[in-house]
């Protein structure tokens, strides 16, 4: 059948408009970051805000009651251990309370005086029933008294001894106590200042009253330690502190040096408190102990740190962007980039870091993956990749 010119005509123009119409109405490729599938080194790591303390840090703190005298030392300093670290005035007594503890005091004097007395009649009384025990003993052994009158002065004499002891308790008793009455009496006519001194060689790390005032009995007043001691403390959720092992690599970053440095964990908190989120929200946190593998001079006690726990690592394992995987019906899928299409991939996930992760099976070294694939994309789309 030959076709006239106008139909050749007709039949071109369809052609046309009809292939058109497909390049017009074509979907056009999606768009899609991507990233490549690699070998390196990968950790797996928890990340938490954390802050230094010294390890041994003393707490001085008021043996007495009284008016502290000005504390000259500066946070800083270094001491000496027995070294005068504060003065305390200890609490003087007014017109009344002195006449009552005199008053006291006095009664105690007695008190101590009736027992020395006691214990020197009980002395004497010893002395002669163990004299009498003595004659007894040779005249039994003799056959000159008999085996009745010898117990009876034994006896006599191990009465004799107990009472001599028990006066000899009496005495201390009423001794001791009378000291302590009198250490009022005693502190308020010498007005000598009552000298705390540095249990240990260390620095002055925060004085908690600088100036004169009056304080009370346990009140804390300067904190001393070894600045060079330090560990360091990290809260995290209770749910990612039991992943957490002594022994576990630790790095510190953004603490204000140039470099990282390394510790490793010493404990794990074995008990949760509570903390508010900055959200709001109650969450169970634990505290991790690390200790550094070596001194940092430009730390101090109770500076901010960033630290990373290396739970697990690897120093060579196949990998992808974390942000390229998601879960399908059966397991943990991805894109794969093969001309120009994503084709929908089923792998086999290992261990899982922060950026990275292992991937055990469906890829291969140098393939290029999906990264963030949105919910428009399907299996076998066109898409344009961008790096």
């Amino acid at each position: 059948m030959v076709l006239s010119k106008t139909q050749r005509i007709t039949a071109i123009s369809v052609a046309v408009a009809a292939l058109i119409l497909f390049f017009v109405f074509r979907p056009s490729p999606l768009p899609v970051d991507s990233g490549v599938v690699r070998r390196g080194p990968l950790q797996v790591t928890l990340e938490g805000e954390g802050v230094t303390r010294v390890n041994d840090r003393f707490v001085i703190a008021a043996p007495v009651s009284g008016e502290l005298m000005r504390v000259e030392l500066e946070e800083g300093d270094s001491v000496r251990k027995g070294s005068v670290v504060v003065s305390l005035l200890p609490a003087q007594l007014d017109s009344r309370e002195y006449r009552e503890a005199s008053a006291r005091s006095g009664g105690a004097r007695a008190a101590l005086d009736e027992a020395i007395a006691r214990q020197r009649r009980a002395d004497l009384t010893l002395a002669q029933a163990e004299r009498r025990f003595g004659r007894y003993r040779n005249l039994y052994g003799e056959g000159a008294v008999s085996k009745e009158a010898y117990e009876l002065a034994e006896n006599e004499a191990q009465t004799l001894r107990k009472e001599s002891q028990a006066a000899r308790s009496g005495v201390e008793a009423a001794r001791y106590n009378y000291g302590a009455l009198q250490a009022p009496v005693d502190r308020q006519l010498s007005k000598k200042p009552v000298k705390v001194l540095s249990p240990v060689d260390g620095k002055v790390l925060r004085i908690h009253e600088q100036s004169e005032r009056v304080v009370i009995a346990g009140s804390p007043l300067v904190d001393i330690g070894d600045p060079s001691a330090i560990e360091i403390v990290i809260d995290l959720l209770s749910s990612d502190a039991i992943r957490v092992k002594p022994g576990n690599r630790v790095i510190i970053m953004d603490w204000g040096g140039e470099r990282e440095l390394h510790g490793v964990v010493k404990t794990v908190g074995p008990a949760a408190f509570t903390k508010t989120s900055a959200l709001g929200i109650e969450e169970k946190r634990v505290n991790i102990v690390a200790v550094l593998s070596r001194n940092e001079p430009l730390l101090g006690d109770n500076f901010r740190v960033q630290a990373s726990i290396v739970l697990r690592e690897a120093t060579d394992v196949l990998q992808v962007p974390v942000s390229s995987l998601f879960r399908g019906k059966e397991g943990w899928h991805l894109f794969v980039l093969e001309d120009g299409r994503a084709v929908d991939k089923a792998v086999t996930v290992g261990m899982r870091g922060t950026l990275q992760a292992q991937v055990l099976a469906g890829v291969k070294v140098g393939q290029r993956v999906v990264v963030h694939p949105t919910n428009e994309l399907k299996d076998g789309m066109s898409v344009t990749a961008q790096e």
